[in-house]
């Protein structure tokens, strides 16, 4: 099914005309926001911003009709809320809702999504199922059967776990999904999985052309530039929308299927009642993780995604990455090799400039981060789960009264 984003058109012409000018880490999360933003619909972003009022601290709204007040907020602020909470007591649950591990998942050089022996966790622990869980809720808000302060949360969580779909080491399990495989990044130590949060989404603001620094002038500034603030980031969002979702564009043709799904499988409600019966068989196969409910069958996925929501089908490709770019470099370690921390904590820098940590292996090269920058692979993916996520929204809210909502 695909959603309609009112805007989408207009953005995407008047972009074309323009002049050539943390999951993710917090920067990478806000810029998800960001283009989402630029895509909703005037009365779905009023609304939304209704919603999160007491989140952004927000006064008294402001009225739909009122031009010089639009946007009435901006969804960056809130969008890594989720990273920031999730160690309180009351939040630790959702701890795991932050990413999916396949069991048999082995990448680069087998990437299996579920695989043979499914899922880890349970079948309502990972990202994939949260997603629904949260988009529900703000379904059942729309309806008028939750609380201003239910979709309040769903929507900061469904905000943040999209964009947490769309980071590829959040679709593997392999050493923690990347941070336990040491690299190094110009020479420093880090992670894979920090090299994917953080480290490149910088490296690409910080090459940003410098015609980008200035606003986007005619029909195209006045689209995009609203929703801009001022952040380190910004240019970066003018390229991705400018020279990706333009007419024309990087990602022109196939960002009009990003919000297709695929018609929902008539045994979708047979894998979700099959759940007891799985666990039966593992227990009676001395599958003991998987009779605990520490594993989730595979088949329970396609339980996952709707006719407009569909998590596994858009995550499949995403987590393909992880052997197809591959994300996870055939010359890194095979898994458990890498040196201990009081190992690496004792390689001190070498005065003579020779590698600070020969032992490991480094990603900022030509060969792994220059072939991901030329490819636009992150634009690509920070590009997708905005607009999905401005679909979803748009999906979930287009039809409610705007004038008629009261926060309360």
């Amino acid at each position: 099914m695909r959603i309609s984003l009112l805007p989408v058109a207009s953005v995407a012409i008047a972009l074309a005309s323009a002049p050539a000018v943390h999951a993710w880490g917090a920067a990478g999360h806000e810029i998800i926001a960001t283009i989402a933003q630029i895509h909703l619909p005037k009365p779905v972003l009023t609304l939304v911003c209704d919603i999160l009022r007491p989140s952004l601290n927000l006064s008294e709204p402001a009225p739909v009709s009122t031009v010089d007040a639009y946007p009435p907020c901006s969804l960056a602020p809130i969008a890594a809320w989720a990273d920031r909470i999730r160690m309180q007591p009351q939040y630790r649950y959702t701890a795991p809702l932050h990413y999916i591990n396949a069991v048999d998942d082995a990448p680069p050089d087998g990437c299996a999504f579920p695989g043979t022996h499914g899922w880890q966790g349970r079948p309502t622990g990972n990202v994939l199922a949260a997603l629904g869980n949260v988009t529900s809720v703000l379904r059942e808000f729309a309806n008028g059967q939750r609380s201003v302060g239910d979709a309040e949360e769903a929507l900061k969580f469904l905000v943040h776990w999209m964009g947490d779909m769309h980071q590829p080491l959040h679709m593997s399990g392999r050493e923690k999904g990347g941070n336990g495989a040491k690299v190094t990044w110009n020479g420093r130590m880090t992670n894979l999985h920090s090299v994917w949060d953080g480290l490149l989404i910088a490296q690409s603001i910080r090459q940003t052309p410098l015609n980008y620094s200035r606003p986007l002038s005619g029909t195209a500034g006045a689209i995009v530039e609203p929703h801009l603030r001022g952040a380190i980031y910004d240019p970066y969002i003018r390229r991705i929308m400018h020279e990706g979702l333009s007419v024309g564009g990087r990602f022109d043709e196939e960002s009009r299927s990003w919000l297709d799904c695929p018609t929902p499988p008539s045994e979708a409600k047979a894998a979700r009642t099959s759940e007891f019966k799985s666990r039966a068989q593992a227990l009676l196969s001395m599958d003991f993780y998987g009779a605990l409910g520490l594993t989730t069958p595979g088949g329970t996925e396609v339980g996952w995604d709707d006719a407009v929501l569909c998590p596994f089908a858009w995550a499949k490709p995403i987590h393909k990455l992880n052997c197809e770019l591959p994300v996870w470099p055939h010359d890194l370690d095979p898994a458990g090799s890498h040196p201990s921390e009081p190992e690496l904590e004792a390689a001190d820098v070498d005065a003579a400039g020779t590698p600070r940590h020969p032992e490991l292996f480094e990603l900022d090269t030509p060969k792994y981060a220059g072939k991901i920058a030329k490819e636009w692979v992150v634009e690509r993916l920070l590009a997708m789960a905005g607009v999905r996520l401005a679909g979803v929204l748009t999906d979930v809210f287009q039809d409610v009264d705007v004038d008629g909502f009261v926060v309360v």
